[in-house]
């Protein structure tokens, strides 16, 4: 079964607590020229198919259900085979 994946991250212009823990904890163990992370969410639905029908109820899932619009973006959506997505 076809898997589509919605990839979730914070908006740019809001702080990110866990990114910048990261990018600390980079520089701590001597890997350098990280300039910044920022911690997203991945999301995989497994779907009986890849309709025109079935992506566009993906898209409203995504941004009504699986993103906050307040804080969040959904900066990706595609359609993975089912070995890729894991």
């Amino acid at each position: 079964m076809p898997t589509i994946v919605v990839d979730v991250m914070p908006k740019a212009e809001l702080l990110d607590p866990q990114g910048k823990a990261v990018a600390g904890a980079l520089a701590r163990l001597g890997h350098a020229g990280f300039e910044g992370v920022r911690i997203g969410k991945r999301f995989e639905l497994t779907v009986a198919d890849t309709s025109e029908e079935t992506l566009a109820a993906v898209k409203t899932i995504a941004e009504e259900i699986l993103s906050n619009a307040v804080i969040e973006d959904v900066v990706g959506i595609e359609v993975a085979s089912s070995e890729a997505a894991r």
